[in-house]
């Protein structure tokens, strides 16, 4: 048995999920998550002002921020609007008629209705939208709000993904009137957004679904629950519409879940009760088709719950491959696949584990799901660039190839995978599954239908396959019967040896008897034990004739390696002397070397089946006669060559008698032929070395061509590699872009409001009557207004100059002193000066002071109050 692989580091991209789940707390309100990049302030300054003063709803703003750098988008975005705006911290519990915004340089999470910050990891593309999106969806289920503003790249996509198949509402800004179209566009495309609107007519349809009462905001008071009831008329028409639609019957599905379903759908469409939407379904194909398209919940990622993976890696694979022949593939079944990205993880972490463990063997895993586009993007393996938040860097460099707008997983991969369209519980099972991983479909079936589909997995898998449910999920009853836990933390089970209680949708119906009382079913017994005698006999017989009249032969790979063989065949092949090897070359005995390789390069040029009769062979004690039959073909799994190698055994050949004949002429007889067969002998040893030397020299050519072919392949990965590093270069800075586009726009919000205020001082100082006279700390002149240009006497050109270095009209031979003292002592100073002519004013002196209470220089002002001055006594008397 091989040793289980050490445990493989996890990159920190990949979060192990906690093993206690904590059921969320949904809001009585939506809480509404809002993303953008470039163009993103003007676009949520628009949706606040389209706002009333009370929403009833919170509003969370996920935009691209530098983080390096403070940002503004709470002061500019309080500017907009009444509702309270603050930037979001660890532990805020998010509230109603509330404004939050994420802080630069972290990513955000919500639980519980409470927001939780972590550090940003700076490693590809940022995306704090997908991964704030991805936690609302988890956490508040319908009453979650997905809106994609303005921006570049496609960061949010995946988020409004979750947030819809979490049966929340999807917008996305029209691309009219957003200034970057890329984010809407991408989600736009990916067909996960209800609404495309402008940011005002969103915040009016965000108050439409707040009020009317199917909104999502209180799902249980807009339509009666007896009404979802599977058994009540209108239920029996949307399900008996869905069939119709799509051949598949959800009668037996979990109520909650279609029930979501239902109200989602009523609150798009603006339709309060269950009866009205039933009459949209019979006149509306196209929304029975939505309708359909719902319910089938496409919500997946790759290594979901990395735990799980980390248990079969090290439980469960390395028991899948003890003592398991090079010949025979481990398969893997994935129902309800969604776009593919759980089958490609456990293709990839199989990999890893041959890797691991020096192990070949061929892998096949089929994945199967109901929906056709969720197969089809499967079945192309072309993902998204925020992958980069699930996989990790190293796998990202192995197992996948960077393309325009994304990520595609390698064709080794992708080769190893066949995804099918597959109702399980209609359509047959696969067989004969070392694993089979049901993490996405249990949990929306009931126990009806749970108790069908159990079994059936049962039946699929090998006598020790596995089973791995969803780590919410688990066997009780029936399953518990059929299947024992492995792993309660993975939740892995392991089948029992015991029969399939399977019916493969054949329903017994009970009859009623003559009495009126139902009959029991009838319960097989005995009577299937001897049904199955005849096949028994059947298998056994066939078994002892292909064992007696099937020729030997053996089954070898393109390479000649031999890999299976049939029948006797020590009369035609032999181990080589010195290294032992499987080689049917090497293999042949005396005689076979030749013709073997002749028809085999036959049936390899023209693909057809090639045979030779009379063939001889010679052994160590007789020779004897051989048939040999080549027969080429594929195998469907990998798309293989093999050759199949048929000895068929015509007869031994004896030495002739001699003839009686004189001494003399036997002697010459024997003397002739001696001499012909030791020439014969001689040249075919001659030939036997040149052809030994030929094929040596190839072998020695294809060893180099091979070695160059390394060499190529080697430097081929480095340059990908080196190409990859430039992609993720370049994705960076396309982060930093987004993001310097956004310090940007706020930058140009402060000039614009800096702007303003200029012209508001130019038009304050231009319009006062007194004279005033703005100083630096220097006592430079910075602003003045015209009446003080007249009174101090000074012009235009003295801007910037010393105010005490000029001469003025004023007599204040002390103005100096006193301004300095003003700064030093922070107060305020007044005086009585006169001018030449002989005016009185009074001169005020106070600090200068900035925003951050700084005192950088001084305001000097003058007020005439000639007219209040009286003469009397010698002395100025103001009159008051």
């Amino acid at each position: 048995m091989p040793k289980a692989p050490k445990k493989k580091p996890r990159s920190k991209k990949e979060p192990r999920s906690s093993t206690v789940a904590v059921p969320p707390v949904p809001a009585t309100f939506p809480i509404v998550a809002i993303g953008a990049s470039a163009g993103g302030l003007e676009a949520f300054s628009n949706l606040l002002r389209a706002l009333p003063p009370e929403p009833g709803l919170a509003l969370v703003f996920i935009p691209h921020l530098d983080p390096t750098h403070e940002s503004a988008m709470v002061e500019l975005l309080s500017r907009t609007t009444r509702l309270p705006v603050v930037q979001a911290a660890e532990g805020m519990r998010v509230l109603v008629n509330s404004v939050y915004v994420l802080p630069p340089n972290s990513d955000m999470t919500i639980s519980n209705g409470i927001l939780h910050l972590v550090g940003r990891e700076v490693r590809g593309h940022h995306m704090p939208i997908d991964t704030f999106f991805r936690s609302l969806a988890d956490d508040q289920a319908s009453n979650a709000i997905g809106v994609i503003l303005s921006g570049t790249a496609n960061d949010g996509t995946l988020g409004l993904a979750a947030i819809r198949d979490g049966a929340g509402v999807t917008f996305a800004q029209d691309t009219t009137s957003a200034k970057y179209d890329g984010m809407p566009n991408s989600a736009i495309s990916a067909g996960v957004v209800d609404y495309v609107l402008p940011p005002g007519r969103i915040a009016q349809e965000l108050i439409r679904i707040r009020k009317e009462p199917s909104g999502h905001a209180s799902p249980a008071e807009a339509v009666d629950g007896e009404e979802f009831d599977g058994t009540t008329r209108l239920m029996r028409d949307i399900f008996r519409l869905l069939k119709s639609f799509s051949k598949v019957d959800f009668v037996d599905y979990k109520v909650a879940t279609i029930r979501r379903r239902i109200l989602r759908r009523m609150n798009l469409n603006r339709i309060n009760q269950l009866r009205d939407y039933v009459k949209l379904l019979n006149r509306n194909p196209q929304e029975v088709e939505a309708l359909y398209r719902d319910v089938l919940i496409n919500v997946t990622s790759f290594f979901r719950n990395p735990e799980v993976f980390d248990s079969l890696h090290e439980v469960v694979y390395p028991k899948i491959l003890v003592d398991r022949l090079p010949s025979d593939p481990v398969r893997v079944w994935v129902p309800g696949c969604s776009t593919g990205e759980e089958t490609y993880s456990h293709a990839i972490s199989l990999v890893e584990t041959l890797s691991d463990l020096r192990v070949e063997v061929p892998i096949q895993i089929f994945g199967t799901d109901l929906s056709e586009n969720a197969i089809q993007k499967a079945r192309a393996g072309f993902y998204k660039e925020s992958i980069v938040n699930e996989v990790s860097e190293v796998r990202l460099r192995r197992f996948f190839h960077k393309v325009p707008g994304g990520y595609q997983i390698a064709k080794s991969i992708r080769d190893m995978c066949v995804f099918a369209r597959q109702n399980v519980f209609s359509d047959p099972p696969f067989s004969r599954m070392d694993l089979i991983s049901c993490r996405n479909v249990l949990i929306y079936l009931s126990p009806i239908l749970q108790k069908k589909v159990i079994p059936i997995f049962h039946y699929a898998l090998k006598p020790s396959g596995f089973l791995l449910v969803g780590n919410t999920e688990g066997l009780l009853g029936a399953g518990a019967e059929i299947f024992g836990l492995v792993d309660r933390r993975a939740k892995i089970y392991q089948k029992k040896a015991v029969p399939s209680p399977v019916t493969f949708g054949l329903t017994l119906i009970a009859q009623e008897g003559t009495d009126g009382r139902q009959e029991e079913p009838h319960v097989p017994g005995k009577e299937n034990e001897l049904a199955k005698t005849p096949a028994d006999v059947q298998r056994e017989a066939d078994r002892l004739l292909l064992q007696k009249y099937v020729p030997s032969a053996v089954v070898v790979n393109d390479e000649l390696e031999i890999l299976q063989s049939r029948g006797r065949t020590s009369r035609y092949l032999e181990l080589p002397t010195g290294r032992a090897s499987l080689n049917l070359l090497k293999m042949a005995r005396s005689g076979l070397l030749y013709e073997l390789r002749s028809l085999i390069e036959k049936a390899r040029r023209n693909s057809v089946v090639v045979s030779k009769d009379g063939i001889t062979v010679e052994d160590a004690n007789e020779r004897f006669k051989v048939s040999v039959e080549v027969v080429p073909f594929r195998t469907p799994a990998r798309d293989q060559r093999h050759f199949l190698i048929l000895f068929e055994e015509k007869g031994v050949m004896r030495p002739p008698e001699p003839k009686p004949t004189s001494r003399k002429s036997a002697r010459e007889v024997d003397d002739a032929k001696d001499v012909q067969i030791g020439q014969l002998k001689q040249e075919l040893a001659s030939t036997k070395e040149y052809l030994q030397a030929i094929i040596e020299a190839q072998e020695a050519t294809n060893e180099e061509l091979q070695s160059a072919n390394e060499e190529i392949q080697s430097g081929n990965e480095e340059l990908q590699s080196t190409n990859e590093e430039l992609q993720t270069s370049k994705e960076e800075l396309e982060s930093a872009n987004e993001e310097l586009n956004t310090v940007n726009e706020e930058i140009q919000h402060r000039n614009q409001q800096l702007t303003q205020l200029t012209n508001d001082l130019v038009n304050i100082l231009n319009s006062a009557t007194i004279p005033i006279i703005m100083l630096g700390e220097d006592l430079h002149i910075r602003r003045f207004t015209p009446e003080a240009e007249r009174v101090f006497g000074f012009t235009s050109q003295d801007m910037g100059k010393a105010l005490t270095h000029l001469s003025l009209n004023v007599e204040v031979p002390q103005l100096e002193r006193w301004m300095l003292d003003v700064m030093r002592d922070v107060t305020m100073r007044t005086e009585q000066v006169r001018t030449r002519d002989n005016k009185v004013f009074k001169l005020r002196i106070t600090p200068y002071r900035t925003l951050d209470n700084k005192i950088d220089g001084v305001v000097v002002t003058l007020m005439d109050i000639s007219d209040l001055v009286k003469p009397g006594n010698g002395k100025n008397v103001i009159n008051t």
